[in-house]
């Protein structure tokens, strides 16, 4: 009975049918009633069928077998507590998740369609813009930027120096992730995604309208070298942010999906760049150098005001609000009592961004530059291959949710590994259709087993109060020590040794030391967020 005399309404749940006990029935049934009465909502469960099946209490009991570690339940108001009929007033929509410790917990599931929608859809444009003016720097730069800001230098120190601008995106990133994870561990994830996606899109807009070294001298590279370093900072903030807003707002069953389509806005903002790139690679080379390359970069505005409009009508993460406590400093409290999480996600993520940076960024000079392969035909590559990444990546997420991260992962470092033994022989035989495939599957097949998967499990490592700082610390870090150097160490192991297989040892000792650290990680996905 609730305060005011009257009794709680009755919980009915909506399942699918599916083979089951009447024991596993009576133990549903039984965890049902003891979460509804600790929350406050029934004092009585009753048992509904799924719709276009039969209402009989035998019936509803044999369809109560599930599947997915999730269970929908109806809370209705009845006005006969005897039977079903059209007098009961829908109330609220809860889901019983249920994990393999055996803890279960009713959820509030509003959030779960609607607005879970809109979530996905926000962070996924968002993201997909703030990556494609992130990366649109990678491609055009090789092309032109050697010319444009770095011209006394011969074309092997201007490529290098073209790579460490590259990689100053990189370094920054570590401070946007403590910074923006310091605000989103205590202030929110919404906020934090609206103000990176601006502060990204400014940076970018800017980057286009910047004179050249032929026009200002030393002050033109200057600029561009603080304009990559606020592109990073943005980046360092929501490369995090967007995959916590999808997993805190996503069934247990199906976090690894819900991330894995966030991290998919990836290749989608690659495949944006890719095209611009591409598109502007046929231009002739006065007008490329002359306004031809700016382009990409303006474009951001418009795509900027579109990832604003959507994400102001998002909503909090509940699993936020509804955190117990939160830590006063998040980075102090994330280093004190998870620092093994951190290492772990720091080995595997410097592992996972070299191979792509390795294979797709590093490539386009090494394979146009030194090996003379045209440069349509890398970037057609890049582009195919993330294509198949953005396809990819969403269904190794779901299967992540249904054979496990670490698995996956796993696996995604062994065959990386392999791969490079042969990937540079391959490139190196200026084959048109050889190049391409060899790039299609570094790129999108292999790459997408690790970066999908770490959407979801690298979150799964942290409670929530500091799950914001935690993984930012760890992946930053991660991707500062490998994808934001990987092209810079590639470019001189290469004009130390003369060949490639320098940089393939570069890779494999990455990957070893992402298994050792992985060996210590636990399975996450039958286990609900910590925290």
């Amino acid at each position: 009975m609730n305060q005011a005399g009257a009794a709680f309404p009755p919980f009915w749940w909506m399942g699918s049918p599916g083979r089951c006990s009447i024991r596993k029935a009576n133990a549903t049934q039984a965890r049902l009633m003891e979460h509804g009465r600790r929350l406050g909502f029934a004092d009585e469960i009753r048992l509904a069928p799924a719709r276009g099946h039969k209402t009989s209490d035998h019936a509803s009991r044999k369809l109560i077998g599930f599947r997915m570690p999730r269970t929908q339940v109806r809370v209705v108001r009845a006005a006969n507590k005897n039977k079903i009929d059209k007098r009961e007033e829908n109330v609220a929509i809860k889901t019983l998740e249920e994990y393999d410790d055996g803890s279960a917990v009713l959820i509030d599931a509003r959030q779960m369609a609607s607005s879970r929608r809109r979530i996905l859809v926000a962070g996924t444009i968002g993201t997909a813009i703030e990556w494609y003016d992130f990366f649109i720097y990678g491609l055009i730069a090789p092309l032109v930027f050697d010319q444009l800001f770095f011209p006394k230098f011969d074309q092997l120190t201007a490529t290098i120096a073209v790579f460490a601008t590259f990689a100053v995106g990189f370094l920054a990133r570590p401070f946007g992730g403590l910074v923006f994870g310091h605000f989103g561990d205590r202030l929110g994830r919404r906020s934090v995604l609206l103000c990176t996606l601006l502060m990204m899109g400014l940076a970018t807009m800017a980057i286009g309208l910047l004179p050249t070294y032929g026009s200002v001298g030393v002050i033109a590279t200057v600029a561009l070298v603080v304009l990559r370093f606020v592109q990073g900072f943005a980046l360092g903030g929501e490369s995090t942010a967007a995959g916590l807003m999808a997993i805190e707002t996503s069934p247990g069953g199906q976090r690894g999906f819900s991330a894995a389509v966030i991290q998919a806005a990836g290749p989608l903002g690659v495949v944006l760049a890719s095209f611009a790139a591409l598109e502007i690679s046929r231009l002739p080379q006065a007008d490329l150098l002359s306004w031809g390359w700016r382009v990409p970069f303006l474009i951001s505005a418009v795509l900027v005001i579109l990832g604003a409009y959507m994400r102001l009508r998002i909503e909090e993460s509940a699993t936020f609000r509804g955190a117990p406590e939160l830590a006063a400093v998040p980075a102090i409290e994330a280093i004190r009592t998870h620092w093994r999480s951190i290492m772990i996600v720091f080995f595997a993520e410097m592992a996972q961004t070299s191979y792509f940076y390795l294979t797709a960024i590093f490539t386009i000079s090494f394979a146009t530059r030194q090996l003379g392969v045209e440069k349509d035909v890398v970037t057609r590559a890049v582009l195919f291959a993330n294509l198949v990444a953005l396809i990819a990546m969403p269904l190794i997420g779901a299967w992540s949710d249904r054979i496990g991260r670490k698995r996956l992962f796993l696996a995604g470092l062994a065959i990386a590994a392999v791969s490079m033994l042969v990937f540079y022989n391959v490139v190196a035989s200026r084959d048109t259709l050889l190049v391409s495939t060899a790039l299609v599957l570094a790129a999108g097949v292999i790459h997408p087993l690790m970066f999908s998967t770490e959407g979801s499990y690298f979150p799964e490592l942290f409670p929530t109060q500091i799950r914001f700082t935690g993984v930012s610390i760890g992946k930053q870090f991660g991707v500062v020590f490998g994808g934001g150097m990987a092209p810079l160490v590639a470019t001189s192991l290469f004009a130390q040794t003369g060949t490639t297989h320098a940089i393939t040892g570069y890779y494999v000792a990455l990957a070893v030391a992402a298994v050792i650290a992985l060996s210590f990680a636990q399975e996450t996905s039958r286990s609900r967020l910590l925290g």
